[in-house]
């Protein structure tokens, strides 16, 4: 639902809303795109992303399943190779590990394994990281899971203008997407420009986007980290550091050209992620920046990411677990080594 912001600036949407109506108008432009998954039709979806979309499409078109994630996930899979364009939903990535075999093994290297012949356009989509209280089984971040796969493309938006343009651009895309994105923040309210409120909008897939500009550190997030990043940021500015804040969006591929860009204006690179920190995306970024600049660095590579240990259910040791943004500003300060 669109709704006028009290700055007069722009029209503001919930990132929920903005899932929605791409959702609505790629499935209005291309009878081929279908939703599926568990409680998205009678129930309107686990958080609502798919509120009436089962009244208007009807049930052809968006598929209540069992819980069986293996099951719904190949059938997905195969109604892409048969030429339709499925967006499957998971109540949280957590439960894509029941379909993985099928998410890796069919989907992402079937265009491979057949000399480009076979493309699988599906999207696989729906919460992805922690949400509040819900356990270690339900709290992993998936972005450097599956980023590391050959054959996917995944992609993890943070405000409403990135949910709509993304998913858009997953569903007409001809591969497999991974589509990360975050319980906490569906009900969160963005400001939309009227070209993002376009049918045809769309966000290339691949490019990162400079959320913020600075000269003294360049700190890359994404998806709800983003916003940590840039509270980061502000906090920074009051005592006059400058820190560039860059929203990945797309995990994979990965812009590294825009980082590169970034870190050989600042000289220096903090990487902020919820997910483990062995192997995981600030991983890869660390290293690409040393091998590709390691002359501009003034200072080593820093990161701030989730304790290495599994999620823990108390409150209190929950938040411990997963980076703060007060985290965030102690590591640019020791990197600056001010403070």
């Amino acid at each position: 639902m669109l709704q006028k912001s009290f700055s007069g600036a722009a029209k503001t949407m919930t990132i929920r809303d903005a899932l929605n109506s791409a959702l609505d108008e790629e499935m209005a432009a291309d009878s081929k795109v279908f939703l599926m998954g568990e409680e998205v039709g009678e129930y309107q979806g686990a958080y609502k992303v798919s509120k009436g979309l089962l009244q208007k499409y009807g049930p052809d078109r968006v598929l209540d399943t069992p819980i069986t994630e293996a099951g719904f996930a190949g059938i997905g899979i195969g109604a892409a190779l048969y030429g339709l364009r499925p967006v499957v939903e998971f109540m949280t990535f957590n439960f894509s590990m029941q379909a993985i075999d099928h998410i890796i093994n069919s989907a992402a290297k079937s265009f491979y394994m057949s000399g480009g012949g076979i493309s699988v356009p599906i999207v696989f989509r729906g919460p992805n990281g922690a949400a509040a209280g819900v356990g270690s089984q339900h709290s992993q971040c998936y972005a450097g899971w599956y980023g590391t796969c050959p054959g996917l493309k995944v992609l993890a938006p943070y405000s409403s203008v990135d949910a709509r343009g993304l998913l858009k651009a997953a569903i007409r895309d001809p591969d497999p997407v991974v589509f990360l994105e975050n319980e906490l923040l569906y009900g969160e309210t963005f400001p939309v420009s009227e070209e993002a409120l376009d049918s045809n909008f769309c966000l290339p897939i691949g490019k990162a986007k400079i959320e913020r500009s600075g000269d003294h550190v360049t700190i890359t997030s994404f998806s709800k980290m983003v916003s940590y990043a840039l509270q980061a940021a502000d906090i920074l500015s009051k005592e006059g550091i400058s820190a560039e804040v860059i929203n990945l969006l797309s995990i994979r591929p990965l812009d590294r050209e825009t980082i590169f860009a970034s870190v050989k204006k600042t000289n220096r690179l903090v990487t902020v992620e919820e997910g483990f920190p062995q192997c995981g995306v600030s991983a890869e970024i660390g290293q690409s920046v040393m091998e590709e600049c390691f002359d501009h660095l003034d200072a080593p590579v820093l990161r701030v990411g989730g304790a290495d240990v599994p999620m823990p259910y108390a409150a209190n040791l929950e938040r411990i677990a997963l980076p703060q943004v007060d985290d965030i500003v102690r590591v640019v300060k020791r990197q600056l080594d001010v403070g």
